[in-house]
Order: structure tokens, then C-alpha cells, then sequence
């Protein structure tokens, strides 16, 4: 089953999916937000749909001290968006510092400025997914 991984944005969501056996996350194109939150939520369902996503994981932006502010908040809401609109199983998973650890990727690449902007959301979707997938196969 493949699983999706989603780094939410306030201007585009990263997105990020995962190969048939859940071990490889490979970045998608960008999901850029509309004026509508429903619209996104349905091209979330189409995607998942048309790849054959099995369950969903959404990067929670959590505070350095692992307490919850109000990018969360939005993110508890979209997540229940998306687990409504696509009827898939939703997980949260700390996202801490993956914007930032995909921004030092992109720096140590030497990716230009402008193309850093578009490659960094999708980048840091495949490290919340990766990190999921790690997880999930780690005997514990």
C-alpha cells in the first residue's frame, strides 16, 4: 500500500508518497493552497485515488519544547479535513526542523534561491514521510 506524506503550507503543501512496500518516500509536485480548503481536501482525494494511497501522514509543526501553538491547531483541523474527504486513515507526525533540515539539504546542493522555494515543501513532505516509514519498519 502506498502511504502519502504531506508537510501542510499556508501558501502550498508539500506532498511526498511512499513505493508499494512502504520503505522509499519520493516527492510529488506541490499542492498549491486555494482560496478553498475543500478544494484542496478534493484534489488530496483525487491524488490518493489516482496513486492508490492507503493512508495519509501529515507533518504536526510542534514547538522546540514538543508543546503544541497555533500552526497545530490548523493542522488537527486540516487533518480531520482530509480524513473526512478522503475517508483514509490520517496520522500526525512531529515535523520538527524538517523545513529547516530540507532547506540545508537544498543550501549543501547548491540549489539557487528561486528553485530552493519550490523544491524545499516537497522535500521536507518526503522527510516527514521517510521518517514515518523508518518508524513503522524499526523493531521497537
Amino acid at each position: 500500500m502506498r502511504v502519502l506524506g504531506i508537510d501542510y503550507g499556508r501558501v502550498r503543501h508539500g506532498l511526498a508518497m511512499s513505493d508499494e512496500d512502504e520503505v522509499l518516500a519520493s516527492p510529488l509536485p506541490n499542492l498549491k493552497r486555494s482560496k478553498s480548503s475543500d478544494a484542496d481536501v478534493r484534489a488530496i482525494s483525487e491524488l490518493a485515488a489516482e496513486k492508490g494511497i492507503g493512508r495519509i501522514v501529515i507533518g504536526l509543526p510542534l514547538q522546540m519544547d514538543g508543546t503544541e501553538g497555533e500552526m497545530s491547531d490548523e493542522v488537527h483541523a486540516f487533518a480531520e479535513r482530509v480524513r473526512g474527504g478522503t475517508g483514509l486513515p490520517v496520522s500526525l507526525i512531529d515535523e520538527r526542523l524538517t523545513s529547516a533540515e530540507a532547506e540545508r539539504v537544498l543550501l549543501e546542493g547548491n540549489v539557487s534561491r528561486r528553485k530552493r522555494k519550490g523544491l524545499r515543501d516537497g522535500l521536507a513532505a518526503v522527510l516527514i514521510l521517510q521518517a514515518e516509514l523508518d518508524r513503522r519498519r524499526s523493531p521497537d
